[in-house]
């Protein structure tokens, strides 16, 4: 037998919501709003009452600055690229902030682009349907970009695609990039390295994990001259030596391998820092043609 649910709550489903904070100022409201997370206002605003739906669908200030962070298990049970096109539209062009962690693909990429021509910093984090093609079109079209992260999206990498972020957005000033795992094992070591030299005018860089050897960071160092702030921990192929040291010296904030993560919020594994007994010498690249444009 079919269950029915009571009559007062049937006809309190079928009134309307009570508009009850009708007589708030609307800078009350938005700052109500503002407190609240991104995917909280699409999933709930519209059910409080009719100020709160009309202030979330109707005032692109509230989506200005885009975030929408979640752990794994949440993500599966929503549509977050969906929501992170909704998030967009609902921004009306003014959008100069995006911050999604499981939320795009490079489906989204081709709608931000389109939809926020504006956009100053993009942070997409643990979003494995964004590739490089992806990044390399969108970033053309955000010639504005001023922050670019790309943290454990495992189908980004390599200088190919950064080399056209370099090219493309000469704005940039902070670039993170940031992985789960350090394998000492893996031979491809600064397969990053030619890229982000051509991002000149970094003035914070973090690299978490990566491959990157001394002379990949020293060649970094050399080309992108306004650094002040450099994280290079968990990057376990970089010995500090003396030169290094020296090159370093210029840089106000500096992390190096085996600092502590505590203020590091993003999920890291165990390092593999095994080296096998008969290591492989595997040969740098020569990057002496990415020398900095510095004024």
């Amino acid at each position: 037998m079919a269950s029915h649910a009571p009559a007062d709550s049937m006809v309190a489903a079928a009134s309307p919501l009570r508009d009850w904070a009708a007589g708030l100022p609307a800078d009350v409201l938005l700052a109500i709003l503002h407190r609240l997370d991104h995917i909280d206002i699409l999933t709930a605003a519209d059910n409080v009452c009719c100020s709160w739906r009309r202030a979330a669908r109707e005032e692109p200030s509230l989506w200005r600055r885009i975030t929408m962070r979640a752990h794994e298990g949440i993500a599966r049970r929503l549509n977050r690229c969906g929501m992170a096109c909704e998030a967009v539209r609902r921004a009306a062009g003014q959008c100069e902030a995006f911050c999604g962690e499981y939320a795009g693909d490079d489906g989204f990429l081709v709608y931000l682009m389109e939809q926020a021509p504006y956009l100053k910093s993009l942070r997409l984090i643990s979003c494995n349907g964004v590739t490089n093609e992806g990044v390399a079109e969108s970033v053309k079209e955000l010639p504005l970009l001023e922050e670019l992260e790309l943290s454990l999206c495992e189908n980004v990498g390599g200088s190919e695609v950064f080399e056209v972020v370099g090219e493309v957005c000469p704005h940039l000033s902070n670039f993170r990039l940031c992985k789960k795992l350090f394998d000492v094992r893996v031979q491809n070591r600064d397969n990053d390295v030619r890229g982000i030299a051509t991002m000149h005018g970094l003035h914070s860089l973090q690299l978490f994990s990566n491959l990157l050897t001394n002379k990949g960071l020293e060649t970094i160092l050399d080309n992108c001259p306004h650094l002040e702030s450099l994280d290079i921990r968990h990057c376990f192929n970089i010995e500090m030596d003396e030169s290094l040291l020296l090159k370093c010296a210029r840089i106000s904030i500096l992390r190096i391998p085996d600092d502590p993560l505590d203020d590091y919020n993003l999920e890291v594994q165990s390092p593999i820092r095994i080296i096998p007994d008969d290591p492989i010498d595997v040969p740098c690249s020569d990057y002496s043609d990415y020398s900095s444009e510095d004024d």
